[in-house]
């Protein structure tokens, strides 16, 4: 019921072609025919931010944003398919946002950009 439910809501919004998937699950129609949109790096080092407990931030995920390490809409134009990672810090302080893009823990920094992916 779910994937039929799924499937009903993308022809919908306008995604009603479907490409065969071999887990029986609906597939997105940019993953059809291209690779789904990748971030650029915006930096091979951490941003170092200081942040508010409660205030909402936008963290840049596609890498294109010239604010970084915050959005600026550009995904928008530059990155379709890709969104900024909303968080709200519990307490104020310092953190190291990601600035390449490949991190595991978004928004925070975990070190990947010290990979050979970066």
């Amino acid at each position: 019921p779910r994937a039929a439910a799924l499937a009903a809501l993308m022809r919908a919004a306008g995604g009603g072609r479907r490409c065969r998937d071999p887990s029986g699950g609906a597939r997105v129609r940019w993953r059809c025919s291209a690779a789904p949109p990748q971030p650029v790096i915006a930096a091979k080092e951490p941003f170092p931010v200081e942040l508010k407990a409660g205030k909402t931030y936008g963290w840049c995920a596609c890498g294109h944003s010239k604010r970084q390490p915050f959005c600026d809409g550009a995904h928008k134009k530059e990155a379709p398919g890709l969104s900024p990672v909303r968080f709200t810090p519990t307490e104020d302080g310092p953190a190291w946002l990601c600035g390449c893009k490949r991190t595991r823990t978004p928004p925070y920094c975990d070190g990947s950009h010290k990979g050979d992916a970066v």
